[in-house]
């Protein structure tokens, strides 16, 4: 697995403090928790790759751990596609593959000892004047009227709520802690819920399920995690995840936050995705505009390129937002080095050389990667009739516009010197060919005996040998920067880019694009990265998804509207 050397941070600071005192006897062992209630996206990588690196790097061992605790959202589908992407990503959890609902009998257990400390009881009060009892950050909250049950009562209690006596919502189990405390998440916070959902692992053996904070860092004192690396929104609930092991006296990791990622012209909730998914938006959670790792593994990315992503982003306490461009830049820097260069005209205009043979087809030698003379060259046809990219020509054009027009020669790539000598039009005006003449003695792109230059060269593909085929080109999911910045009575949807995605039925490509594998990537020479779409391609009929352009082309939009 090949990744750019990892970047010191405060997390590997505070674990080279601990084994340098001899904390956990040296050891290190981290765990990556997802829930399974959606599909994995460009943030959770960073998790992953920071608690598997982390592992890995100082000898330790990480768990893949799913907390399983919300039977209404949580699917095998989005259990299977977690596994997925973290071995696509490189790492592996070996024999270490947890649940949650694995310890569901010790979780109650646990329970049952706070009852009998006195530190946990059942509440009846509703959901809505539970909200009412706890206060705000202004006003403490005040005592359930069942704060003061017994021990044995609470007991009774919450037997009776796990064989299903009880209606759904009308009893919690709540921790004992302090109604008063300046910190919401210690005002008793509930700790079990009655919920009669079938479970995908479980089925109908529980109808009472853990809250996740309590779950949480018993899961990782049960599997003898040292460092329980999570994202800043847990940082209020650090206190809760220390009050339960430390009443409990069971083994304590130490929770450390880190600020999670943030990605210019996307949104990373999950349950926004969902919403993206369910109202049809995008064609599903491997839509390759998605920032889920299906959908980018769909487009084309690579998991080296994410790795490196992660890697150069860093690992920081504050929150920010990363410009997409600096993602787009690391499958960009990947792929100029690894990516075969290939020719292929996705708005294709008809080009004839007037002054060629008819029936003449040579062959011309292409370089398959200028990064990589171990690469080689191809061999690609030029005939009479080619298409070049429509944008290509003006019959009018700008200044500083070098490229072909009606008098001007530009260099075919590969090929020879060619000039414009006269255009076709249609009825309404649009050209349809342009009549041009070659200069033999410019053979592969060569500069003539006479020693004329051109400022223009061109890429092409022969219009008699080139394979059609349906190229798809993504942009942003989002016009805005921050999707979710919006005005009053506007949600993120009201940001949804109606231009994130072009389909082009009619592009032409060298020939022997034709036989490329599903799953591969090429760079199309002055057009972007693109790869052969996994699903949709077919023998002889590939499909390409544009991975990403050759430049960030989004900045200059921007550049351009300021």
């Amino acid at each position: 697995m090949e990744t750019q050397a990892p970047l010191s941070n405060f997390i590997r600071d505070i674990i080279d403090e601990d084994r340098q005192a001899g904390k956990h006897n040296g050891r290190v062992h981290t765990r990556f928790p997802p829930e399974p209630n959606g599909y994995l996206h460009i943030g959770h990588a960073k998790s992953i790759c920071l608690n598997f690196g982390i592992a890995r790097d100082y000898g330790g061992l990480c768990n893949l751990r799913f907390d399983d605790t919300n039977p209404e959202k949580e699917e095998m589908e989005y259990v299977n596609s977690i596994s997925e992407d973290v071995k696509w990503l490189g790492f592996d959890w070996q024999d270490r593959e947890f649940y949650a609902s694995d310890y569901f009998e010790k979780l109650y257990e646990y329970a049952m000892a706070l009852i009998k400390k006195g530190k946990a009881y059942v509440c009846d009060l509703t959901a809505d004047e539970m909200r009412e009892y706890r206060g705000t950050l202004k006003r403490p909250g005040k005592a359930s009227p069942y704060r003061n049950r017994s021990v044995e009562e609470n007991l009774d209690l919450f037997a009776r709520m796990r064989a299903g006596e009880f209606e759904d919502g009308s009893r919690v189990l709540r921790a004992l802690i302090d109604m008063a405390s300046p910190n919401i998440a210690m005002r008793d916070p509930t700790i079990y819920r009655i919920r009669r959902a079938a479970h995908h692992r479980t089925g109908d053996k529980w109808c009472i399920y853990p809250m996740y904070d309590f779950t949480h860092c018993l899961s990782d004192s049960i599997e003898g995690i040292t460092h329980s690396i999570c994202t800043l929104e847990f940082a209020n609930n650090r206190p809760l995840y220390d009050w339960v092991l430390d009443e409990l006296g069971v083994h304590h990791p130490q929770q450390i936050e880190f600020a999670r990622l943030n990605l210019s012209h996307t949104v990373l909730s999950k349950r926004k995705l969902l919403e993206l998914v369910q109202k049809k938006l995008v064609s599903g959670w491997d839509d390759p505009r998605m920032p889920t790792l299906s959908g980018l593994r769909r487009r084309g990315y690579t998991a080296a390129s994410i790795r490196n992503f992660c890697n150069e982003i860093g690992v920081a306490k504050f929150n920010s937002i990363i410009d997409k461009v600096v993602l787009e830049n690391s499958v960009r820097r990947e792929l100029n080095k690894t990516a075969p260069r290939r020719m292929a005209v996705l708005r294709p205009l008809k080009v004839i050389i007037t002054n060629y043979p008819e029936g003449k087809t040579e062959e011309m030698e292409a370089v398959n990667n200028p990064e990589d003379e171990a690469a080689g060259t191809r061999k690609v046809p030029f005939s009479r009739e080619l298409y070049i990219e429509r944008d290509d020509f003006r019959e009018d054009p700008p200044k500083k516009f070098f490229r072909l027009a009606p008098g001007r020669e530009v260099r075919f790539r590969y090929a020879y010197f060619i000039k414009c000598e006269s255009v076709v039009k249609d009825d309404n005006g649009k050209v349809t060919e342009i009549h041009c003449t070659y200069d033999p003695e410019t053979r592969g792109g060569n500069n003539p005996p006479d020693g004329r230059k051109v400022k223009g060269t061109i890429h092409w593909v022969s219009a008699e040998r080139a394979v059609k085929t349906e190229v798809r080109l993504y942009d942003h999911l989002f016009t805005e920067r921050e999707p979710e910045k919006v005005e009053e009575g506007k949600d993120y949807l009201s940001n949804l880019n109606a231009d994130s995605l072009e389909t082009l039925a009619d592009c032409y490509a060298e020939p022997v694009l034709k036989e490329a594998e599903p799953g591969s990537r090429f760079q199309f020479e002055r057009l972007g990265y693109f790869f052969a779409d996994p699903i949709d391609s077919t023998p002889g009929k590939p499909v390409f998804n544009r991975i990403v352009t050759l430049r960030d082309t989004w900045a200059n939009i921007e550049r351009a509207q300021k």
